[in-house]
Parts: C-alpha cells; sequence; structure tokens
C-alpha cells in the first residue's frame, strides 16, 4: 500500500494529520506501513496530483475523502468528523478506510 500526505508549504494541519494517520495504521495493526509527506507548490501541481486542499491522504493515489465537486486548489482543507470539522480525517473513518485498502 502506498500513502502519501499531500500539504502547502506551512500547513498548520500537517502534524495533526501525521499523528491521526500514525494512530490509524497502529490501530489497523499496520503500524509498519510507510509513508511519505509532499509539499504541493504551485496550482499546476495541485491539478496533477489531484490536490484538494491542505492537508490530502492519498492512499493508492486515491484520496478516500475526496469530494466529487471539489476543485484542486492550494488552500486548506476542512474533513467532516463525527466531532464537527477538524484539519484532519477522522482516526477512526482513517483506520476503516487503510483497513480496506490492506484487504482486512
Amino acid at each position: 500500500m502506498e500513502i502519501e500526505i499531500l500539504v502547502v508549504r506551512d500547513c498548520p494541519n500537517r502534524q495533526l494529520a501525521v499523528e491521526r494517520l500514525r494512530q490509524a495504521l497502529d490501530e489497523a495493526e499496520l503500524g509498519a506501513t510507510p509513508f511519505t509527506t509532499r509539499v504541493i507548490a504551485d496550482q499546476a501541481e495541485a491539478e496533477r496530483s489531484g490536490f484538494t486542499g491542505s492537508p490530502t491522504i492519498l492512499i493508492d493515489g486515491r484520496d478516500p475523502f475526496g469530494e466529487a465537486d471539489a476543485a484542486p486548489s492550494l488552500s486548506c482543507r476542512i474533513y467532516r468528523t463525527p466531532g464537527g470539522v477538524s484539519g484532519a480525517p477522522d482516526p477512526g473513518l482513517l483506520r476503516q478506510v487503510l483497513a480496506a485498502a490492506a484487504g482486512a
């Protein structure tokens, strides 16, 4: 499984996304799974990457939290979670997505 966190430079939610991804990987018993972080530098790269805001987590090149009508953007991204809006995906939902991607 290939996991990548896409962010803009100085993203205020980068660390939160990393922490939640690590938590979700651990809870899904995938703690040894590596991931990378990539900075999206400009609008053209955002369009090529399907980047709809920072942070975006891609699993095998797909954004599991993507919205069909979202346009590529260098903006901050807001996630809807059971506890309200957040700057990163909910760890429980992220765990489910990771487990499904791993075939568990």
